[in-house]
């Protein structure tokens, strides 16, 4: 699936071992999206003449030529990932620290907002750190947002909720989420206009 970093777009995927990974979303072939191919067994092929990439980014074959092992220069850049309580963390560039501990609690959906960090933040009451921040609509339901930039005025929020949580609970901060989105939203047009 595609995904994107403060880097630039990647293909995120799973090999059939279960196992994630990152790879940039250009194959160095001709260019295709990996992020449109497929997994074949422990490897990412690309739609467009099918060349599959191992985990660690190295060509392992190349369909038009299938006597040839493929040189070690053929690779597609990749980033190191870690999958924790349920939630997948792409490190951009070295991977300082580990991922923040999210116990008990599951994701429940990602949505792109048209706004900065701040606006949502704004919007929130609340301020965000690595492991993002609870809040607390007007229903007594708690919600953990995790939210990353896109760019200069969008950003990519994921939700999260307590892993008992019922389904009307999960229908109520998926729409209260979708309110903080748009009041985002709104509060960034009114910084941005002239």
């Amino acid at each position: 699936m595609p995904a994107r970093t403060p880097v630039g777009p990647i293909a995120l995927w799973r090999s059939q071992s279960g196992r994630a990974a990152a790879s940039a979303d250009r194959c160095p072939h001709r260019g295709m999206r990996l992020s449109h191919g497929f997994v074949r067994g422990e490897a990412l092929s690309c739609i467009y003449h099918g060349w599959s990439y191992a985990r660690a980014g190295n060509c392992l074959r190349i369909p038009a030529h299938p006597g040839l092992a493929p040189p070690e220069t053929i690779r597609v850049p990749t980033h190191e990932v870690e999958e924790c309580d349920g939630v997948i963390w792409v490190a951009v560039g070295e991977a300082t620290a580990q991922p923040p501990r999210l116990q008990g609690v599951v994701p429940l959906r990602s949505l792109t907002a048209h706004a900065a960090v701040a606006a949502i933040e704004a919007a929130a009451g609340a301020k965000a750190g690595v492991d993002g921040f609870a809040w607390q609509p007007q229903s007594k339901l708690q919600i953990r947002l995790l939210l990353v930039p896109q760019g200069a005025e969008e950003t990519l929020i994921h939700v999260l909720l307590d892993d008992d949580s019922s389904l009307s609970q999960r229908i109520a901060a998926s729409r209260a989420v979708e309110t903080l989105r748009r009041t985002a939203e709104d509060l960034e047009t009114k910084a941005t206009a002239p």
